[in-house]
């Protein structure tokens, strides 16, 4: 696999390594072994997928301590504008963001840490994304921003006529009136 480092520490781009002939192709998606000594120790211990359409925006989703999570998420089918936030109190890059365009034809995998609030825009007509998390799911302990707070000048590539957006993403708070954050130190 090889690793794309991104503007923010910790936030990683993963591209496979691809094996294509006459048939198709094939590419070891998770290895632990090439995880661990290449980007972090963690153990993945859910597996999500998720079916959107065009124009759907999921996030800005995190869970609070101690339920955490790292995800390593992907696109099976389709294109996403996958973005992660910086919400780590302390950090150099507080409310900042990466986002990167994951397909079905580049096979890139987006590492987002701890710390980190995520969401996706669906760019194609429908994409079937999958997670993995190093937490289990735990809606007590969920959080969010809203997607379009000015302050984080996130373009997600879809017209705002055009967004989809579920009922609890659309009344999220803006990052600045967010009460809990994550402290850098003890994340890292």
């Amino acid at each position: 696999m090889k690793i794309i480092n991104t503007s923010i520490t910790g936030v990683i781009i993963i591209e496979p390594r691809l094996f294509s002939d006459e048939r198709g192709y094939f590419f070891e998606s998770f290895n632990q072994k090439e995880f661990e000594k290449k980007v972090c120790k963690t153990v993945f211990v859910q597996d999500n997928e998720s079916k959107s359409s065009y124009g759907v925006i999921r996030g800005l989703h995190y869970q609070k301590p101690p339920f955490a999570q790292s995800k390593l998420v992907r696109v099976i089918k389709g294109a996403v504008l996958d973005v992660a936030v910086d919400i780590r109190k302390g950090s150099s890059t507080f409310g900042h963001h990466v986002a990167v365009e994951l397909t079905e034809d580049n096979h890139r995998q987006f590492f987002i840490p701890r710390g980190f609030a995520h969401g996706f825009s669906v760019l194609s007509e429908d994409v079937v994304f999958q997670y993995k998390c190093d937490n289990f799911y735990a809606p007590q302990y969920e959080g969010a921003i809203a997607w379009n707070d000015p302050d984080l000048r996130i373009d997600w590539r879809i017209p705002v006529e055009k967004v989809v957006l579920s009922e609890k993403d659309k009344v999220h708070p803006m990052l600045s009136e967010i009460i809990y954050m994550f402290d850098y130190k003890k994340v890292l």
